[in-house]
């Protein structure tokens, strides 16, 4: 197998495990299934946020030059988007981060909160956490959409939003990448027999580690033909410093983790990304 052929199948098993994205018949057994192919798989999770970032950005640019130039477009888009990423992922990381919330919020125990964690229900925190954090996300997208002649490295752009479509396109790249600093650093301590993240139970390779990063630099690269550097060093700061809370957290109250930490800590990572954009300006 090339080099190029296993960095395909790679990438389409990760697309086909962490997204709605169909990938079936001759195509999926093409690509095949290993526990150890799916590991590996996790050098592509900042690939899945590529994706994820052009629908989102697709929908806002729709909106934002669709409808009427409002006070609230930008937010009506926001929203959208939003719905977009949640679709496209099956709320895949939205319910890591409802069950985070309810174990860790209503368990006092670090065998009381895995517990809770595997409950399927959502509880009091969870709901909260959710809201909270979808009320983040869209309200500071509705601020990045609305930003209007902010220096930029190349030329004006020629509607108001191209700057939170940069933004959802790097943003989603680079939140999918720090959690997996998360299975360099801790053990995974979820229930090996049932846990949908069984596969990333072993460390992560330094290969994939690699991998994941070649991919975020990649994205900033681009990002920053669009955006200030000094505004993505800020974005990239508070995203690093939301990664090392988690990781704390983790570490203090459970000894590790399990695969609804990973999707609680790129949502975390993904709203203070947008969050150091917008201080930033």
């Amino acid at each position: 197998m090339t080099a190029l052929t296993r960095f395909i199948r790679e990438y389409l098993l990760a697309i086909q495990f962490f997204t709605r994205i169909p990938v079936t018949g001759r195509l999926a057994d093409w690509v095949g299934f290993s526990p150890e192919l799916l590991r590996a798989s996790t050098a592509h999770f900042p690939g899945i946020g590529a994706v994820v970032g052009v629908a989102a950005a697709g929908v806002y640019y729709l909106l934002q030059t669709r409808l009427p130039d409002t006070t609230f477009t930008p937010l009506v888009a926001a929203v959208f988007c939003t719905v977009a990423t949640v679709l496209l992922t099956g709320g895949f990381h939205e319910d890591g981060l409802a069950d985070v919330a309810d174990g860790l919020g209503g368990g006092h125990s670090r065998e009381r909160a895995l517990e809770i964690m595997k409950d399927s229900r959502v509880g009091a925190f969870g709901a909260m956490a959710l809201v909270l954090a979808l009320l983040c996300k869209v309200s500071l997208l509705a601020i990045l959409g609305s930003v209007e002649g902010v220096p930029v490295a190349w030329t004006a752009s020629p509607f108001v939003g191209w700057y939170v479509c940069v933004a959802l396109w790097t943003g989603h790249i680079v939140s999918r990448g720090l959690p997996l600093l998360i299975i360099w650093q801790l053990a995974h301590v979820g229930d090996s027999a049932t846990s949908k993240s069984k596969p990333l139970a072993g460390q992560i390779s330094t290969a994939s580690l690699l991998m994941a990063l070649v991919w975020c630099l990649a994205a900033l690269a681009l990002a920053s033909l669009a955006l200030e550097s000094t505004n993505l060093i800020v974005a990239c700061a508070l995203a690093v410093l939301a990664l090392l809370w988690m990781l704390r957290l983790f570490k203090r109250r459970l000894q590790g983790f399990t695969g609804d930490c990973l999707g609680a800590t790129q949502q975390v990572c993904e709203i203070a990304f947008y969050l150091g954009l917008a201080v930033s300006l």
